[in-house]
Formats: structure tokens, sequence, C-alpha cells
């Protein structure tokens, strides 16, 4: 779920990092997103078993262009609508700790659904 999210922001032209990895030292490059995965329950029991995981993710943005940051993670809300993420609000403004830079964020849910093969599902009615 993590490659799929990070492909998908990739594709909007900016470097995608996950939250915190960035070396205090490092120079932040001038706009970027990152991501973090802040809850992964399982969901839909049936007989005991989870039936998919719901991946929850805060999206960040960062540039040292204020106006990027009103623009950009809109345009990444919408790419991740479109690629059956369901969005939780518009991007909020967060402090950040360098004095180039300007972020917001906003948080997505995504479901996986497990596979169950017909076949799956047949053996398990068959054999009770």
């Amino acid at each position: 779920m993590k490659s799929d999210l990070i492909a998908l922001l990739q594709t909007l032209g900016y470097p995608v990092f996950l939250q915190g990895s960035m070396n205090a030292n490092e120079a932040y490059p001038d706009s970027f997103f990152t991501f973090w995965n802040f809850e992964t329950p399982e969901a839909a029991f049936y007989d005991n078993d989870a039936d998919r995981a719901v991946w929850g993710f805060w999206i960040y943005f960062y540039s040292v262009n204020p106006l990027l940051v009103e623009t950009e993670p809109e345009k990444a809300r919408k790419l991740l609508k479109q690629n059956e993420y369901i969005l939780d609000g518009k991007a909020n403004d967060i402090a950040v700790d360098r004095p180039t830079h300007t972020g917001a964020f906003f948080t997505v849910y995504k479901f996986e659904n497990y596979n169950n093969t017909e076949s799956e599902v047949n053996d398990n009615v068959e054999n009770g």
C-alpha cells in the first residue's frame, strides 16, 4: 500500500519521503511530500477472520513557495480520490521546523480488501 501511495504522489513531480526520515542536517528540497501511516486496523470480520485492512495516512506537503502549499495538497487529494482513497477533509496548516518552508497536511484512508477466491469461499462452505 505504501509503494502505491508513493508512486501516485510522485506523479505530481515532487520527491516523496516517509515523514521524519530526512536527516536533520540535510537540506530540504524546495518542495516535497511526506507521508505517515498512522493506523492500519483490520475490519469486516466474518467467521473470526478479517476481510480487509483500512490504511490511514497523513499526507504532508512542504514548500518554500506558500502558493504551492495552497495548490499542491489539493491536487494530491484529487489524485488520491481518483485512485480509490477516501478523503477526510481538506488540507490544514502545519508547523515546520525550517524557517524557509511552510506546509500543510491532510488525511486519507484506503481499503485493502483481502482476496478470497471463489474456490476458497466454496471450500469453506463445503467443509464447514
